[in-house]
This record gives structure tokens, C-alpha cells and sequence, in this order.
């Protein structure tokens, strides 16, 4: 048996990259996943299949986590079909899109994710966990430079993890806690991409400095890992070369 059998985990984002390697992970350690995607249902109806190939059980739930009515449908079929809720990954992010409002950045990064917590909290029983995806150029935004191309979104997701965690002293009066998970740029991602595009050379650099950069499955793993990992509510897991952002 798994650490997470009989528990149900909804991971946002999760139709590709690195949100479906945390609902593959997640799943095989039993836990019942809810598949969020916001317009492919193609790739989500995929990593689901994936996952009951595997023996595993999920579902897809098309769902735009900047509204309320999205972010009510995760948390209804997390219940309707698995009949609990106890570990929420809010990875999804975005911002560097094209043809997005000038302040979408900000609506899904801050306003969605606390939104998010906040209708699923009152579903989660003591000894739940909330993971935060997040990356070290967001986490480190106050204090260590970034690219301007990416500046709006790290500001951005940086304002979402500091509402996040002004809601652990919440969280504890529950029994829930709060994990972050900071990662590098990661290989593969549509973020690491666009960045390159727009500043040719970018992922070649990053990893010059910080000597490797972990593939969309070993992050997944990672941020996997921490639904379960035995953390004080708060705690910062950093994925791969954070030295350089805290020089």
C-alpha cells in the first residue's frame, strides 16, 4: 500500500508537464487524483488513462481557476467521486501568454491560488496537506535578479506564495500544513521555452551556473514527494541550484 492510499489529491494544471508527473506520482502511491485542465481535454483524458492503466483512479475536470465556478467544479468532484479531499498541489501558473488581460498574472498566480485553498479548506481533514509549486526566479524575486521577460509572472507568483503563507496560522487551527516547492528553470516546461525564445540562450546559461537542471520528471518526483514528506508547515523544499539565487 501506498502513503496516500484512500486519500484523494487534486493537482491544478495537471493536463501536461510538470502537474501531470505529480498526478502520475501521486497516483501511485494511491492516492485518487483530480486531473485539472483549463481548455486540452485531449492530454488530460490522457494522463488519466495513464493512470488507470497503472491501477490507479482518476478523473478530468476541464476548469479555469481564475473563475469561482472552476474552482468550485475541483473541489465537487474531488467529493462526487472520490468522497474526500486531502491533499491539494496548486501548481498551475501562468502569465506569459499571449492575448491575456494585463493583469491575468496576477488573478491566477495570487487571487486563484488563495481562492483555490480557501474553498477546499472546509473539505480537508486534519493531517491534509497544500503543496505550492513555485521557482526559485519567483521565490527569490525581492533579492536575486531576474529576466525581464519573466519579471510580471515572478512578482506575481511571488504575491501568491506570500498570501499562501498568510494563511498557515488558518491552516493550523485545521491541522493542515503548507508546503513550498521551489525549483530551478526546469527542461522542457513551456516556461523554460518561452524564456528561450525570447532570450535566446537562456536554458544553456542556467545551466552553466547551476551545473544541471531537472527534467519535468524529476521535478514532478519532487514536488510528489512533498504531499508526504515529514516538513513543519512552511517549510521551503528548493529543487536544484538555489545556492546562486541566495548568494
Amino acid at each position: 500500500m501506498g502513503q496516500l492510499e484512500g486519500k484523494t489529491a487534486i493537482v491544478t494544471g495537471s493536463s501536461r508537464g510538470i502537474g501531470a508527473e505529480v498526478a502520475k506520482n501521486l497516483a501511485a502511491e494511491g492516492a485518487a487524483i483530480v486531473v485539472n485542465y483549463r481548455q486540452k481535454a485531449p492530454r488530460a483524458n490522457k494522463v488519466v488513462a495513464e493512470i488507470e492503466a497503472a491501477g490507479g483512479r482518476a478523473v478530468a475536470v476541464g476548469a479555469d481557476l481564475t473563475t469561482q465556478e472552476g474552482v468550485q467544479s475541483l473541489v465537487s468532484a474531488a467529493m462526487e467521486n472520490f468522497g474526500s479531499l486531502d491533499v491539494l498541489v496548486l501548481n498551475a501558473s501562468g502569465g506569459m501568454e499571449s492575448g491575456m488581460e494585463e493583469d491575468y498574472a496576477l488573478k491566477l498566480n495570487r487571487d486563484a491560488q488563495v481562492n483555490m485553498l480557501n474553498s477546499a479548506l472546509p473539505l480537508m481533514p486534519e493531517g491534509s496537506r497544500v503543496v505550492f509549486v513555485t521557482s526559485h526566479q519567483a521565490h527569490f524575486v525581492d533579492t536575486a535578479e531576474t529576466m525581464a521577460e519573466y519579471l510580471p509572472v515572478a512578482k506575481s507568483k511571488r504575491a501568491g506564495e506570500d498570501a499562501l503563507r498568510a494563511l498557515i496560522p488558518n491552516l493550523a487551527d485545521h491541522g493542515i500544513k503548507l508546503v513550498v516547492v521551489s525549483g530551478d528553470m526546469i527542461e522542457g516546461t513551456v516556461t523554460a521555452t518561452l524564456l528561450d525564445r525570447a532570450n535566446p540562450g537562456a536554458i544553456e546559461a542556467r545551466r552553466a551556473e547551476a551545473g544541471k537542471l531537472y527534467s519535468v520528471v524529476e521535478f514532478g518526483a519532487e514536488v510528489a514527494a512533498m504531499a508526504t514528506a515529514d516538513v513543519e508547515s512552511g517549510h521551503t523544499e528548493y529543487v536544484g541550484g538555489a545556492e546562486t539565487f541566495k548568494s
